[in-house]
């Protein structure tokens, strides 16, 4: 007779980090030195104690048991300092939600960010970038992080509200998701109200931007109910505020709540990944000669990309996910618990903060050998480990992942295909590789670039240094279901 042999519990390890300051916790030493505090915590244990002003909060430092937090929204749900600022911003949005409405939302946007309706705004992306290139003239330097930050604002905008936003409004709202971002950070590393209620400058301009932010939004809204029905996210939402579907009506303030949620969260994230990837390229002219290879190839003559040549963009996919690893833009996020629980052995109060950070989880040399490297190769087919995949997560996981992963995945694909196959950007004389300082987001906010024109390799040609990217028709170019991914399963 034989015996079963009983699972082995895991037994993780808790800690509190040191260098508490009375009042403001570790918020010094979060803002001073975000990512240096950040890796400094596994030491610590794999849940960590820190304190957020003078609240009591739990970092998670370990994949798996982010899992366990990511995987149980009923237990651990969206809330926290970080909500908490983005709610005065977003209201009751799909980010900000609380578990018990967030299917009924997600149902209602889904739609318009599936997969297959994905493909049909390749040719919105890729028009937008070739402007980009064509602003760009060779020769002089040009300011990459702003540049990126007009594309996806353009994206976005016309994917929310068709063409509602003009030239002047959608640089005014790029410069107000700037400001607003920025202010954020520090509003939730030190929740103490008192200090955001000063009249100091930095103060006053979070709130004019927040205030034109919110008045931008209300008046594409209004501009639509005067003008014609568009087939757009705005179309769907003031269909669903006529009760038009099965579903309830919902109201006029969630119809905003959405729009400007959706709006935040697709504009500065995008921009950052596309910026960080054009500057780690040019820091790494081996993975930038692969990327070039494969473009010549795929996209012969430089022709723009279409949605047929997206499975055989498998090297330029892997740059965008590794640069996801490398400086993921979302890298810090939090959830409260709803019950008293357990977690990794410690029992959490109800209301407990729990933080996980992508950047964490993605620079752990345990999940990824140098991790300060960047090697979009860790990404080709069959090169990633199933931990890994499950390590890697910048749009989170369980039900509360990312709506618009994918999209933003094709969007960096496709731009970084369309720019990269016409401009080369090189760093300025001087350059020196810095930290950038995080806010909401993380990512070099004001990089300037040189530019050159970049003329296709001749047919044939491969890079002289690495392995040769995949061409089309090559079988490791068709596995754009492994290739790239981002770490976790559509849900």
């Amino acid at each position: 007779m034989t015996r079963a042999v009983p699972e082995q519990k895991r037994t993780w390890r808790t800690g509190t980090a040191p260098g508490i300051f009375p009042l403001l916790g570790h918020g010094i030493a979060f803002y001073r030195r975000p990512l240096a505090f950040l890796n400094s915590l596994p030491a610590y244990g794999d849940l960590v104690e820190i304190r957020l002003g003078p609240q009591r909060a739990w970092m998670v430092c370990d994949p798996e048991l982010t899992h366990e937090v990511l995987m149980d929204p009923h237990t651990f749900d969206k809330g926290g300092p970080l909500y908490d600022r983005l709610g005065k911003l977003m209201g009751d949005g799909l980010v900000t939600c609380r578990q018990p409405t967030h299917r009924s939302k997600r149902r209602l946007l889904q739609p318009g960010f599936r997969p297959s309706h994905v493909a049909d705004y390749t040719d919105l992306i890729t028009e937008e970038a070739e402007s980009v290139c064509h602003a760009w003239p060779a020769g002089r330097p040009v300011p990459v992080t702003e540049a990126m930050m007009a594309l996806t604002t353009r994206v976005i905008s016309r994917v929310l509200l068709s063409d509602s936003l003009d030239e002047a409004t959608t640089a005014e709202v790029r410069d107000c998701l700037t400001e607003v971002v920025r202010g954020l950070f520090v509003r939730t590393v030190v929740p103490i109200d008192a200090l955001f209620r000063l009249p100091t400058p930095p103060n006053r301009r979070y709130r004019r931007a927040l205030t034109r932010l919110h008045a931008i939004i209300d008046e594409a809204i209004a501009e639509r109910r005067r003008g014609t029905e568009r087939d757009d996210v705005l179309g769907t939402l003031l269909a669903a505020a006529r009760g038009d579907g099965e579903a309830a009506a919902i109201t006029d303030q969630e119809v905003h709540d959405h729009l400007i949620t959706l709006l935040l969260t697709g504009v500065e994230a995008p921009a950052l990944c596309l910026a960080d990837a054009f500057s780690l390229l040019a820091r790494h002219p081996e993975a930038e000669q692969r990327l070039h290879a494969e473009l010549d190839a795929v996209l012969p003559g430089g022709r723009r990309p279409g949605p047929d040549d997206l499975p055989h963009l498998v090297h330029t996919r892997c740059v965008v996910s590794e640069t996801l690893r490398h400086s993921s833009p979302g890298w810090l996020f939090t959830r409260v618990t709803t019950r008293e629980t357990e977690l990794a052995g410690c029992r959490l109060p109800e209301g407990a903060t729990v933080l996980y950070s992508p950047y964490l989880l993605h620079h752990d040399p345990s999940s990824f050998p140098d991790p300060e490297r960047f090697d979009p190769g860790r990404w080709l087919p069959g090169q990633p480990t199933a931990a890994q995949r499950r390590a890697l997560m910048p749009f989170s996981a369980g039900n509360r992942k990312c709506l618009g992963d994918e999209f933003a995945m094709v969007e960096a694909t496709l731009a970084l295909a369309t720019i990269a196959g016409r401009r080369r950007l090189r760093h300025r004389p001087g350059y020196a590789a810095q930290i950038p300082r995080p806010a909401i987001t993380l990512g070099q906010r004001a990089l300037v670039m040189d530019c050159e024109a970049r003329s296709p390799m001749p047919s044939g040609a491969r890079p002289s240094a690495g392995p040769s990217a995949p061409r089309a028709g090559d079988p490791r170019a068709s596995d754009s279901g492994t290739a790239g991914d981002h770490g976790v399963d559509n849900t």
